[in-house]
């Protein structure tokens, strides 16, 4: 099957990818991984036992060095081959508890699962005549071949292997420790968001979790493929917490006239496996001379699509990237507002406030399914913090939300008895107009571009900024929910909560506080002693 390499490319030179960035580490799991995969006789190429060494790298404080690793090839190269050693090393010597192995179709996951059942076969013996028991150094795993219900299961610890397919809904309920997404290619931001939370609940661990990603480049530039922005964040040269490596040429399908697409050395450089277990007859009759020249370029050479272009870019994400701050905490006073998605299948509340330095604080507290746990939580929300106000688009979805809303006392400031609204109290709604949400939109990048907010990295308000776009309002604009390519509604919140903020708060009377000992950035203008921002904070344990 394979032929010798131009003598440019020998193949017992080891080969390295052209991108190769990785966080520093203080010592590697992957060397004991390898090992442990030898014993089932898997035994990793030069290529693959440098990928795993990387991958299980460990920083100084336990944690891994890259929680997210990239690995792009083009296909056939044996990027399975390393999913599956960090998998069997997970299961059987890390003791991960959930390990959910995803690919963008069945098929392709079903393959996966069944060269794990093989290696896992190899590591230990069946139990009787029981073909779904293995042990394992005495570790019993039961197989399950049921169809959807595909994975491994260590009866002694509870610990799972499944294989999904990826939809929008994919692992939901589930907590992880590791995530493969194989085919990263299709991989999107609606997936992104059922999948990534469910590593929330193993980020305070040692050594956390970790998400890998394995593919060839996208198909197309669509700015809702989640790795265009790993790419991003590699080209800039930050390789904080991502390991990012890829084989392919640099350019981009768009511009190939300056690529020998025949030359063989290109070949060798983007495929570490050539001359191994791809033939180079192969590649040059069935592959070189049959597809298209820019098929050719992204199968066999890896190289990428032009990047998307971004949606208007209103909000620079290297800007809002720098303004996350996880332990970001609000002070006293509060404001909280909802937004629905057009098709109301999603929801968030998101809650606005001043830190103790006198920087903003915007987070979303909630993102769920549905609308009918809203009313309920808000009422919560009023008793519980005694908000400065709440507030929503009434002229967006979340407008239906009025009578609801008002059941449980969250209603617009009474009118008196010349008809007009009285003074309005803590916990009362306040809605804007069309041109206070343009201004609010604006003021938000203002904010933004100026730094003068903070918020917790949340991944469905980051989803959100990066992929939304703008629509005209008068002579300014506002948050475009038809145009953007994310699902919007929690920076729709998170810039209403901040209007709601900035809009109410100077109208409750309020006792004085102690004078301020540092300059209040957002709210430079509010005269002292009219408002609580200098109250002492605690945590918005929301």
């Amino acid at each position: 099957m394979s032929t010798l390499a131009p003598p440019s490319a020998p193949v017992s030179q080891p080969r390295r990818p052209r991108v190769n960035q990785v966080p520093p580490y203080s010592f590697s799991l992957g060397p004991e991984a390898i090992a442990f995969a030898l014993r089932a006789g898997l035994r990793a190429d030069d290529w693959q036992e440098e990928s795993v060494t990387h991958m299980l790298g460990v920083g100084d404080d336990g944690r891994w060095a890259c929680p997210e690793y990239c690995e792009f090839v083009a296909r056939q190269n044996g990027k399975g081959a390393i999913l599956e050693i960090r998998v069997l090393f997970g299961f059987f010597l890390l003791g991960e508890k959930e390990i959910v192995w995803s690919a963008h179709q069945y098929d392709t996951s079903m393959k996966a699962f069944k060269r794990l059942k093989a290696l896992i076969k190899r590591l230990g013996r069946q139990v009787g005549d029981n073909e779904s028991l293995i042990v394992v150094d005495g570790i019993l795993v039961k197989i399950s071949g049921s169809h959807g219900q595909e994975g491994f299961t260590r009866l002694d610890t509870g610990a799972e292997i499944q294989f999904v397919a990826r939809h929008a809904g994919t692992s939901r309920g589930f907590t992880g420790d590791l995530l493969i997404v194989d085919e990263a290619f299709a991989f999107n931001d609606e997936q992104q968001e059922a999948m990534i939370p469910t590593l929330s609940a193993r980020s305070m661990e040692i050594p956390g979790p970790q998400v890998i990603f394995t593919s060839s480049p996208p198909l197309k530039s669509d700015p809702t493929i989640v790795v265009f922005r790993h790419k991003k964040q590699s080209d800039s040269g930050d390789v904080d917490g991502l390991c990012f490596r890829d084989w392919g040429l640099a350019g981009d399908l768009e511009n190939l006239d300056g690529i020998d697409l025949s030359d063989r050395d290109l070949w060798y450089q983007t495929n570490p496996a050539l001359g191994r277990r791809i033939s180079e007859s192969f590649v040059e009759k069935r592959e070189f001379k049959r597809f298209s020249e820019r098929g050719f370029a992204r199968e066999r050479l890896g190289i990428w699509p032009a990047p998307p272009e971004d949606v208007d870019q209103v909000i620079k994400f290297e800007d809002w990237r720098d303004l996350g701050d996880p332990d970001s905490e609000a002070g006293v006073d509060v404001a909280f507002a909802v937004d629905i998605t057009p098709d109301r299948r999603w929801a968030s509340i998101a809650v606005y406030g001043v830190r103790a330095d006198g920087l903003g604080h915007a987070e979303v507290i909630e993102h769920l399914e549905g609308t009918g746990w809203i009313a309920a939580r808000m009422a919560e929300l009023k008793e519980r913090w005694n908000p400065v106000a709440f507030t929503l688009d009434t002229k967006g979805p979340a407008g239906s939300l009025l009578p609801e809303l008002d059941d449980v006392g969250i209603r617009l400031p009474r009118r008196g008895e010349d008809g007009k609204r009285v003074e309005p109290h803590r916990g009362d709604l306040i809605i804007p107009t069309a041109n206070d949400y343009a201004g609010a939109c604006g003021a938000l990048v203002d904010a933004i571009t100026q730094g003068k907010l903070r918020h917790r990295n949340q991944t469905h308000l980051n989803s959100a900024v990066g992929g939304v776009a703008k629509r005209p309002l008068g002579d300014a604009y506002a948050w475009g929910r038809k145009t953007s390519s994310a699902n919007i509604a929690p920076l729709v919140a998170v810039t209403l909560a901040r209007w709601a903020f900035l809009a109410r708060l100077n109208a409750l009377a309020a006792p004085a506080p102690p004078p301020a000992t540092a300059p209040v950035p957002e709210h430079a203008g509010a005269p002292v002693g009219g408002n609580e921002l200098w109250r002492p904070t605690s945590r918005l344990n929301i």
